[in-house]
């Protein structure tokens, strides 16, 4: 079995923790912030470990299903995913990190399995960088949601 791919972004928010996961975690906001990303929970209350969670990336019906099920759930520290679907299989853990003055530095990252076998491992060194930026834009989008004043 193939080592997984591996990719980690973080990005400094001036909020704290709790407020954070308060809109990380609320899944069908997560739309808001994702690119390309409607959320919603399939089983369970969201909230624990064993919850099962649906997401579908693409735009209008071209795309996938993204499923995967809460293994660690330690609110406004640690949450950790399984993903079970068919095109992302492995582990993506969200971290919240406490700093001085009221910030949080907010950690997004997968171990994948990638797809297509030797193809996969081929194209991830290219298909990486883009992957890195999806994601940077989309914590980008988070940090504003959540310091938005109200």
């Amino acid at each position: 079995m193939a080592e997984p791919a591996h990719i980690s972004v973080d990005i400094i928010i001036d909020a704290p923790p709790q407020a954070v996961w308060d809109v990380v975690f609320d899944w069908p906001r997560q739309g808001e912030w994702i690119l390309g990303t409607k959320v919603s929970v399939a089983n369970g209350d969201g909230a624990s470990q064993g919850s099962l969670i649906h997401a579908f990336s693409g735009i209008g019906k071209l795309g996938f299903l993204d499923t995967f099920v809460i293994s660690v759930w330690e609110p406004a520290t640690m949450c950790e995913v399984v993903h079970t679907g068919n095109v992302v299989q492995g582990t993506g853990t969200f971290e919240f990190i406490e700093l001085p003055q009221g910030r949080t530095r907010f950690v997004w990252a997968e171990d994948l399995e990638l797809p297509l076998g030797v193809v996969g491992q081929i194209g991830w060194p290219i298909v990486r960088p883009a992957f890195a930026y999806g994601v940077r834009k989309s914590l980008e989008k988070l940090a504003k949601l959540v310091t938005k004043p109200n």
